[in-house]
């Protein structure tokens, strides 16, 4: 053989692995069983492993019974269907689906990684060999715990942990912790105190306000990250002051997120913390989009290009409900 024709022989099967790969079988979110949440899953263990070696990124296995007990759906729906969970799992993993009541390729896999048939959701994080990455997740059905093995596999990898994971993390903590706490500060602006104290790490949100007669923004935050003394520490050297007389509180809709509400942002999907997030960069004039995930970027490129036109705000609505929504390209 002429080493012309090696040339274009190695070329032919680049071309054929690609078309292997673009035509590799995935589920349709809109049509697949509600055990399998909002992900697109690949199907086939071998497309798998060969899209995680093309893309130098580790294989998300979920065991599943399709169709499958209350444990089954729910996990579906409490934790593989929230937008920014999908949004991970997809962008950063490499995520295949394995029925655990299936013969076929299905009982092959399940066999090889000797998982139980007729059981339970488990979850294992892989490498392009094969190899388990982190601990397997199995009898624990919990959103909090697959979002810190996604992050221990990134850092395990050395790849960078996108800020929207982390927000995912603490919000997820939010719902099942009993470490939030609520306070308020009275001072002479409240955009200017959504904007400073919406940055601090352990914040969750920030409203602005008014007590009586004074500006007030009311702040939501975890303890465990950030204790109250911390918080009041750094307020004060704002000139931002506790005001104990909370049970007053009367928001102001108008100014609540004012930098956000004035911005292509208010357009987009977003959870209550990247909101807080984005309010606050763009108020201290930085980089917002850092907090958004990669089909969230996506949309704000598209709307930008369209200019906005004809789009309704989705700033006061919840991201699960307006996510999907959205049919920008």
């Amino acid at each position: 053989m002429t080493i012309h024709k090696k040339i274009i022989y190695l070329l032919t099967a680049i071309v054929l692995i690609q078309v292997n790969l673009i035509n590799a079988q995935k589920t349709n979110p809109k049509s697949q069983s509600e055990e399998l949440g909002a992900v697109q899953w690949y199907r086939n263990y071998d497309d798998a492993i060969a899209m995680a070696k093309k893309e130098n990124k580790a294989i998300i296995i979920l065991f599943q019974e399709v169709p499958g007990c209350a444990t089954c759906r729910n996990y579906g729906h409490n934790v593989l269907s929230h937008p920014l969970m999908v949004e991970a799992l997809e962008n950063e993993f490499i995520p295949l689906a394995i029925f655990n009541n299936k013969n076929g390729k299905d009982r092959t896999i399940l066999k090889k990684f000797n998982e139980p048939s007729w059981n339970n959701p488990v979850v294992r994080i892989i490498d392009a060999d094969g190899n388990n990455l982190v601990k397997r997740v199995s009898n624990d059905y919990s959103a909090l715990t697959l979002c810190k093995r996604l992050k221990e596999t990134l850092a395990l990898k050395n790849t960078p942990i996108p800020p929207y994971l982390d927000i995912l993390e603490q919000e997820i903590i939010a719902l099942t912790s009993n470490t939030i706490n609520e306070t308020c500060f009275k001072m002479y602006c409240f955009w200017t105190g959504e904007k400073q104290l919406g940055k601090l790490d352990g914040v969750l949100d920030v409203e602005s306000g008014f007590i009586d007669h004074s500006e007030v923004v009311k702040v939501k935050y975890n303890s465990a990250l950030i204790s109250n003394s911390e918080l009041s520490t750094y307020a004060k050297t704002q000139d931002f002051y506790p005001i104990s007389n909370s049970k007053n509180f009367r928001t102001s809709t108008k100014d609540v997120h004012y930098y956000l509400s004035h911005s292509d942002f208010k357009y987009l999907p977003l959870s209550e913390l990247q909101k807080t997030k984005i309010n606050s960069a763009l108020g201290s004039r930085q980089n917002a989009e850092l907090y958004l995930s990669p089909k969230q970027l996506k949309w704000l490129q598209g709307l930008r290009k369209n200019k906005s036109k004809g789009l309704a705000s989705y700033m006061n609505q919840n991201i699960e409900d307006t996510w999907p929504l959205m049919r920008i390209n």
